[in-house]
């Protein structure tokens, strides 16, 4: 694993580092799949990969099996966004004092 991956897990709880090592080390899972193999619940396993997403370092696509299902798959570093961390933390900044200026009007 590397550096900037280690960078990105570190503030995330250890059910999301635990399902992206599932997701890194055997590929791609849906949820009960993820839920199985790391013996976590449906609802932890969620609110990891919602976390992981956020990261950037998880992806979600189609089942080929069931459309209805979605399949999880970590990120290669060399695929994953770079800047769009700091871009995403300034935007809720710069719409938090008109949020504020509409609250007080």
């Amino acid at each position: 694993m590397d550096e900037a991956t280690r960078e990105l897990l570190e503030p995330l709880p250890p059910s999301a580092k635990l399902v992206y090592y599932v997701l890194d080390e055997e590929g791609r899972f849906d949820q009960t799949g993820l839920a199985e193999e790391t013996r976590l619940s449906t609802r932890t396993v969620r609110f990891a990969v919602e976390k992981l997403t956020e990261a950037g370092l998880v992806e979600e696509g189609l089942c080929p099996k069931d459309a209805r299902r979605s399949v999880y798959a970590a990120v290669p570093q060399s695929e994953r966004p770079t800047g769009s961390e700091p871009e995403a933390a300034s935007e809720p900044d710069a719409e938090a004092p008109t949020a504020t200026a509409v609250a007080e009007d």
